[in-house]
């Protein structure tokens, strides 16, 4: 589902909002109340929900799995230089 970004025009207020679609913008800004909400134009997010259409449909070979923990990730052997927030 989108990940919409909306700022009120009163207040300047800012929020995230994951909505279908097919749902209508939102209007009403949740810290002033006013009609003032607009969407912003911003760059696209989205979630997937579930076990994933890439893991079971497009990895191959010794990628399938990644997400159960199988294989070391990269910053694990190296492949990251110490830069991966996990070696901090």
């Amino acid at each position: 589902m989108p990940i919409y970004e909306y700022q009120c025009a009163s207040c300047g207020h800012q929020l995230e909002a994951i909505q279908k679609f097919s749902d209508a913008p939102l209007v009403d800004c949740p810290s002033c109340k006013s009609a003032q909400l607009k969407k912003m134009l911003s760059v696209p997010g989205f979630r997937l929900k579930g076990g994933g259409w890439y893991e079971t449909d497009f990895k191959t070979g010794t990628k399938k799995n990644l997400a159960s923990g199988d294989n070391a990730p990269a910053c694990a052997s190296g492949g990251c230089g110490g830069a991966c927030a996990a070696d901090k």
